[in-house]
């Protein structure tokens, strides 16, 4: 069994396209639009096979985030290496993002570096 993909409704659906296209290697799929709901989504694919979707619809609720809150907290993504976790890590903050906790091996053992991004969504950057 396997993870198929993971979805997650966002406010600015271009804006969250090009981030993961820009800082993450996503290739995106056309824009899916169904004109009697208002729906809009996008298929990001990693280079390994992983998807995410993005989504929009115009009836969506969107409460503060509280980064210790329940529910999925954060997407990880594998750059391949310490030297692209620090490179990528220093780029997004140049770029204005948020940096939750710096460059650091943690106790279980990740090199990675954890960013706010994405209306207040974390992604963290691993090995």
């Amino acid at each position: 069994m396997k993870i198929e993909h993971v979805a997650m409704y966002v406010n600015d659906l271009e804006s969250a396209r090009k981030f993961f296209e820009q800082y993450l290697g996503a290739v995106s799929n056309n824009l899916y639009h169904n004109e009697k709901t208002g729906f809009r989504s996008y298929f990001l694919t990693f280079g390994d096979g992983a998807r995410l979707e993005i989504m929009n619809h115009p009836d969506m609720d969107d409460p503060d985030k509280s980064l210790r809150r329940t529910g999925l907290i954060h997407v990880a993504f594998s750059v391949g290496s310490k030297e692209k976790v620090d490179s990528l890590t220093v780029q997004m903050e140049k770029d204005g993002y948020e940096i939750l906790s710096g460059l650091r091996m943690t106790g279980d053992g990740y090199y990675e570096s954890c960013v706010v991004a994405i209306e207040g969504n974390q992604i963290e950057i691993t090995v």
